[in-house]
């Protein structure tokens, strides 16, 4: 439960520290007196989004902070998930909001992600507005309700697993099957250029060795002329007697051979020539080689311009650079085909698993609306007990369970609450026929029935009592009083009708204080005869009589 609230410097309040009361408490005051302030603070502290336009002008920062007790909540294991110390008799949350727009959370004074205050928070308080009274018009609401009773969460869960398995499976099935479809749209075009190049056979670095080949036969005159040239000079010429370079290192070498004996150091000169004579005559026989090989054939020179030509023409074609790229995108066309084949095996199992997480989820869902149905049985008798002792005494309530035909989210069924106030009128749904003040009973009925599966420490009811008054607003003070016994809750009503606040353990009283510039907010927990004065005031208005203390006195007092 909420043991104790501070609030710094947010909108008009400058300082806010008031102990909380357990059991039921009520909250009044005059319409503007900054009743809304505070919940907007405690919004704060549940990790709603920060408003720098909500710090007092002037200040710094404005801080909001929680202290709890949540012994015999559970809660030990979500501060471990999160390495947070767990403190159950007092734990602390905390809100700071900076004038520059940065905002920082706390939990047991450790610093946390605004989501970890959030989740935290979630399960220590809940803030019932008015415009809560609106998800009634929600069937996912009224289908939550259901569920809360049936207290079903573990099988609920498991059938959620299930269909984000079937929809995502879908999901990928539709994907693949646009993919095939986009593929066999393409496959004969696909096979017919993959057939064009394995026909030509392009080979690695072809294109490079084609136009080294078209070059040497268009020379080919011209090179047999130099190497022939070079051939001469190597080994000699034709004429007798004639010599060439190899012959003249030869008989060098011979001379040097005479004298090394007695001039040792040529020795190693000698050594290099005759190397030199070795390579000279390898290089000599076979540009020799080459110079008979090099001959002018203009067939071959034709069928090499006309291989190289129609390279250029695919490579052009296919955007690519060279023959290797040709090949890389002939591999590409071939994966692309064989991927055909992948993709049929891949829709195959996909609806395999489609249809056997259908056939698991279907069997789950029958579960879950054999638990609805009892649950909803208990709905209708419980909601109409607690309207009956609203003053609702011919109320017929219903927890219409349909059965959709395909499988969705929360199951297969879809709960309608239908309602009638009056025995002459037929039930129907609840959001179309039931006013205000009948959905406001309504809204609270349905908090008293889940509150017990909820096992929630604290619960803030914003003027639920919106469109009644008189003996229906005692009743429903009585049902909130209830919760508290029953469930162990601490629930705080802000009302502006004596008849509930009569019934509070604790009065809370928020006023606001003019001081000289600047209007503040305060709020003070009233003693008795401070109790007596407010109630009266509520009966009577800005005149409080003697008569209206009494009836004060009276309400406080009645059973």
């Amino acid at each position: 439960m909420l043991r104790h609230l501070t609030i710094n410097n947010y909108v008009l309040i400058e300082s806010l520290d008031i102990e909380l009361q357990p059991g039921f408490s009520v909250m009044t005051g005059e319409t503007g007196a900054g009743k809304s302030i505070i919940l907007g603070a405690l919004g704060l502290l549940m990790g709603q989004r920060a408003d720098t336009g909500s710090i007092m002008p002037g200040a710094a920062k404005c801080t909001v902070e929680g202290i709890f007790n949540i012994e015999g909540y559970d809660m030990q294991s979500l501060f471990e998930e999160n390495e947070l110390d767990y403190e159950p008799a007092e734990c602390i949350l905390r809100r700071e909001v900076a004038a520059s727009g940065k905002s920082r959370a706390f939990v047991n004074d450790s610093p946390v992600a605004v989501g970890v205050l959030r989740q935290i928070a979630l399960r220590l308080l809940d803030i019932h507005s008015q415009h809560s009274n609106l998800l009634l018009e929600n069937p996912a609401f009224q289908l939550g309700i259901v569920d809360t009773v049936a207290d079903h969460a573990a099988l609920l869960s498991q059938y959620s697993e299930c269909y984000a398995r079937i929809a995502e499976a879908r999901r990928r099935l539709h994907e693949a099957e646009e993919r095939l479809a986009r593929q066999q749209s393409e496959e004969e075009y696909l096979r017919f250029q993959l057939e064009q190049l394995d026909e030509f056979k392009p080979q690695p670095h072809e294109d490079e060795e084609l136009r080294q080949t078209q070059s040497a036969l268009s020379h080919a005159e011209d090179i047999k002329v130099a190497l022939s040239g070079v051939d001469s000079l190597l080994n000699g010429g034709d004429e007798e007697g004639g010599a060439g370079a190899i012959d003249a290192m030869r008989r060098s070498c011979q001379a040097m051979q005479q004298i090394v004996k007695v001039y040792p150091a040529i020795e190693a000169y000698l050594d290099r020539l005759e190397s030199a004579v070795i390579e000279v005559r390898d290089i000599a026989a076979d540009i020799s080689s080459r110079a008979e090989d090099v001959e002018y054939n203009p067939t071959l020179l034709q069928q090499v311009t006309e291989r190289l030509d129609n390279l250029f023409s695919l490579e052009q074609k296919h955007h690519v650079g060279s023959s290797d790229e040709l090949i890389a995108l002939a591999e590409n066309m071939r994966s692309q085909l064989s991927s055909l084949a992948d993709s049929e095996d891949s829709i195959r199992t996909l609806r395999l698993q489609i249809e056997a997480d259908t056939e698991q989820a279907t069997k789950l869902a029958a579960k879950l609306t054999t638990g609805r149905v009892k649950a909803a049985r208990q709905v209708e008798k419980m909601v109409k007990e607690a309207l009956v002792a609203m003053d609702m005494p011919a109320v017929v309530f219903n927890a219409d369970i349909a059965k959709s035909e395909t499988l969705l989210p929360s199951g297969q069924d879809i709960v309608t609450f239908l309602f009638s106030a009056n025995k002459s009128m037929l039930p129907r749904p609840l959001a179309d026929v039931a006013s205000g003040g009948e959905m406001a009973r309504v809204m609270l009925a349905l908090k008293a029935l889940t509150s017990r599966q909820t096992h929630l420490p604290t619960i803030i009811f914003d003027e639920i009592d919106t469109g009644v008054s008189g003996k229906v607003a005692s009743s429903m003070a009585q049902i909130m009083a209830q919760m508290c016994s029953t469930a162990g809750q601490q629930v705080l009503a802000i009302t502006h009708l004596p008849q509930i606040a009569a019934k509070g353990n604790a009065h809370y009283f928020v006023y606001k204080e003019d001081q000289g510039t600047r209007t503040l907010t305060h709020i003070r927990q009233l003693d008795h005869d401070g109790r007596i004065t407010e109630l009266a005031h509520m009966l009577s208005g800005s005149k409080v009589t003697e008569a209206a203390r009494e009836n004060a006195r009276l309400l406080i007092n009645e059973e």
